[in-house]
C-alpha cells in the first residue's frame, strides 16, 4: 500500500468517525428536551379525530415523509404533504380534525410559513419541530419540539446532517410514545404490514397452511412399519401420525424414527409401527402462529408436526416445506 493511499484511508476513517461522534452528541442532547412540549404534542395527537399531517421542505421534507410513515405504521394515521404543493391545492387535504406537524430547522422556511395562517384559520392544531425556538414556526405552534444542534456533521456546516438525524430521532420518540399510549400490539402492527415476510410471520396461523382431511398422513397403530412407510411416501410430508382404534393420536413416525429403526436392523415388514413410533411427541394447535411451529421445529430439530384441537384430536399436519412455501422462513 502506498503512503498516499494509506493517508487517504486514515482521512476517510477520521472524517467518518467525526461525523458519527457529532451526530451521537446531537441525539444525546434530545434527552433533555423530552419536556412539557413533548407531552403536549402527544396529548394533542392522542385527541386527534382526523389524521396527522406532516409537512416540511427539502431535507426536512424527506425526514417528514419517514416520520409520517412511521406514525402510520404504528397506530397513528398519518400522511405527508409537500408545503409547496399545499399552496397550490394540496392544502385541501388538511381538515380541522387533523393535527399538523411542520418541520423546519430554521423555523422560518418560506414555503412552510406561507401556509401557517391557513392552517391556523381552519383550526387544525400545529406542532412544530424546529432548531430555533424563537422562530415564527415555533411561536405559532401549540407545542414546539426542539431539534436544534450545535453543529452539523458536515464540516462546511451547510449540508443538513446532525440536524436531520436529531429530527428523525425525535420523530421516532414521538411515534413510540404514542404507540405505547395506544396499547398498539404486535398483531396491530402486523395488520399494517400484511405484505412481505413480516406480515406473514405475525399473522399467518397454522390453520392457514396445514394439511387437512385425506391429506393428513395417518395409519392405525396395529399396522406394520412397511405400511407406515407407504403412507409417508403417498402423503409426502416426511412423517405419518399413528392413531388408535378410537382415532386418537398415539404417536408419530418420522424420517428420523426410520433412520433409528434401520440402525437397529428392524424388520420393516413384520415390526408393528407402535414398536418404533415416537409416543407423546410434540404437537401444535391450529390457532397458533405458523411462526411458533417454525420455532418448535428448529428447537427440537424436527421437520414436521401433527396439529391438534383443544381436545387433543388430530386435525392436521404441517412440515418445514409448508412454512417455506408460505414465506414464514
Amino acid at each position: 500500500m502506498t503512503d498516499s493511499k494509506a493517508s487517504d484511508e486514515k482521512n476517510y476513517r477520521h472524517s467518518a468517525l467525526q461525523a458519527i461522534r457529532i451526530e451521537r452528541q446531537a441525539i444525546e442532547a434530545l434527552e433533555g428536551r423530552i419536556n412539557e412540549d413533548f407531552t403536549t404534542a402527544c396529548d394533542v395527537i392522542m385527541a386527534c379525530k382526523g389524521r396527522v399531517v406532516v409537512t416540511g421542505m427539502g431535507k426536512s421534507g424527506h425526514i417528514g415523509n419517514k416520520i409520517a410513515a412511521t406514525l402510520a405504521s404504528t397506530g397513528t394515521p398519518s400522511f405527508f404533504v409537500h408545503p409547496g404543493e399545499a399552496s397550490h391545492g394540496d392544502l385541501g387535504m388538511i381538515t380541522p380534525q387533523d393535527v399538523v406537524i411542520a418541520i423546519s430547522n430554521s423555523g422560518n422556511t418560506a414555503e412552510v410559513v406561507t401556509i401557517l395562517p391557513l392552517i391556523k384559520r381552519m383550526g387544525a392544531p400545529l406542532i412544530s419541530m424546529t432548531g430555533n425556538r424563537d422562530s415564527s414556526l415555533a411561536r405559532e405552534a401549540v407545542a414546539n419540539l426542539d431539534v436544534g444542534v450545535d453543529i452539523e456533521a458536515c464540516p462546511l456546516g451547510l449540508a443538513p446532517t446532525s440536524s436531520t438525524t436529531a429530527t428523525l430521532v425525535m420523530g421516532d420518540a414521538l411515534a413510540v410514545a404514542l404507540l405505547e399510549a395506544r396499547g398498539f400490539s404486535t398483531e396491530d402492527f402486523a395488520f399494517s404490514h400484511p405484505g412481505g415476510s413480516l406480515g406473514r410471520r405475525l399473522l399467518l396461523k397454522v390453520s392457514d397452511i396445514m394439511h387437512t382431511g385425506d391429506r393428513i398422513p395417518s395409519v392405525p397403530d396395529d399396522v406394520t412399519l412397511s405400511a407406515a412407510l407407504l403412507e409417508i411416501s403417498r402423503k409426502g410430508l416426511g412423517m405419518t401420525t399413528v392413531l388408535d382404534a378410537k382415532g386418537e393420536l398415539t404417536g408419530i413416525f418420522t424420517d428420523g424414527d426410520l433412520r433409528r429403526s434401520l440402525d437397529r436392523s428392524v424388520d420393516v415388514h413384520n415390526t408393528p409401527i407402535s414398536d418404533v413410533m415416537t409416543r407423546n411427541g410434540k404437537t401444535i394447535r391450529a390457532d397458533h402462529l405458523a411462526a411458533e411451529a417454525l420455532q418448535i421445529m428448529e428447537e427440537l430439530k424436527i421437520n414436521a408436526l401433527p396439529v391438534t384441537d383443544d381436545k387433543g384430536q388430530l386435525v392436521g399436519a404441517i412440515n418445514m416445506h409448508d412454512l417455506l412455501r408460505a414465506g414464514v422462513i
